[in-house]
């Protein structure tokens, strides 16, 4: 699936992008219920989530050029 820009509200303690908790996507508002699951690669903090209305995505922190992208989730 192909990534597209997103505009993220996260919390951000320590450090930046340490758990969102919305995101406005395709004109779309979305609370996030819950991260089921939460990682690093190189370069990239990725969180897989669930929103409210029990959509899941994974959202990607790109430290590097400091840009959100987001992949839905179909059929999961």
């Amino acid at each position: 699936m192909k990534n597209s820009t997103v505009k993220v509200t996260c919390y951000s303690g320590h450090t930046y992008a340490e758990r969102p908790k919305s995101f406005e996507w395709q004109g779309v508002t979305y609370d996030i219920d819950k991260i089921e699951k939460a990682w690093q690669e190189p370069g990239i903090r990725l969180f897989q989530i669930k929103t409210t209305d029990d959509k899941r995505f994974r959202l990607y922190y790109n430290k590097t050029d400091q840009q959100w992208s987001i992949t839905e989730l179909v059929g999961s």
